[in-house]
């Protein structure tokens, strides 16, 4: 047995390839608030979530695109307040998502690099939509969101 005591999650780091696009969709698109950030040796960027952070790091290695990606891949999860409201304006901004099959309110979705973002809302799952696949087209194509 350990003494090793490990508390809260501090943040969470994923790999993009362009940060300016990488800004926009989480900045814009999802929304999230970016924060000072230490003078590292590599461009990256830090988004405040309250108790906890999301950094994004850039690399120049090649990243696996989503459809050489497992389906049930590694992610992070943010909380929604309106599921319905979260929807719609991914639907607008044209970025594919598929919504969980699990029973909770979820939609997935797949930043530009093809890291996996779960959007999920505590309100009931009676507002899913039966697990359905969309896009602004409402075709079935995203398979490995």
């Amino acid at each position: 047995m350990t003494n090793l005591r490990t508390g809260k999650l501090l943040h969470a780091a994923l790999l993009v390839s362009d940060l300016d696009r990488a800004r926009r969709f989480y900045g814009e698109a999802l929304g999230l608030k970016e924060k000072p950030r230490h003078d590292f040796d590599f461009p990256g960027a830090w988004y405040d979530l309250g108790e906890c952070e999301l950094h994004l790091m850039v690399t120049s290695e090649p990243l696996p695109p989503a459809t050489e990606r497992p389906r049930r891949d590694f992610h992070v999860a943010f909380s929604i307040e309106d599921y319905e409201a979260t929807r719609r304006s991914l639907e607008e901004a044209g970025i594919e998502f598929r919504e969980g099959r699990s029973g909770l309110a979820q939609l997935f979705v797949r930043d530009p690099d093809g890291n996996l973002i779960e959007l999920q809302s505590p309100r009931p799952s009676a507002i899913r939509h039966q697990g359905r696949y969309s896009t602004t087209d409402n075709t079935d194509n995203t398979e490995n969101i």
